[in-house]
């Protein structure tokens, strides 16, 4: 199994930036798609940005493409997600989660989850 820890969260005001980092341990993470999902106490766990196991394909939700980018380093067993041009509607709980499906990562397939970081995002 792949243990996944969040941090880099924190307050921001809107058009500002963060980075959130993944940190991620096990012996199968270089074969999991990685993927960030958001959390408000209203909603379940929005999809926010996944990517394959090698790095090469992306995907991103409307509401944040050309905002985030998702990324990874193998090597040090990272993900990460650099969020800018932050709006408040940004504001929740991010989640880092692991798939199995390395290389086409179905939303309902992400298994594995951190306890996530909050991001605050004001006007």
């Amino acid at each position: 199994q792949v243990q996944l820890v969040e941090s880099g969260g924190g307050s921001v005001q809107a058009g500002g930036s963060l980075r959130l980092s993944c940190a991620a341990s096990g012996h199968t993470f270089s074969t999991y798609a990685m993927g960030w999902f958001r959390r408000t106490p209203e909603k379940e766990p929005q999809f926010v940005s996944s990517i394959t196991s090698d790095g090469r394909s992306t995907r991103y939700d409307d509401s944040v493409k050309g905002r985030f980018t998702i990324s990874r380093d193998n090597a040090k067993w990272m993900v990460y997600l650099q969020m800018d041009s932050l709006k408040p509607e940004d504001t929740a709980v991010y989640f880092c989660a692991a798939s199995p499906y390395g290389s086409i990562p179905d939303v309902t397939s992400f298994g594995y989850w951190g306890k996530g970081t909050q991001v605050t995002v004001s006007s």
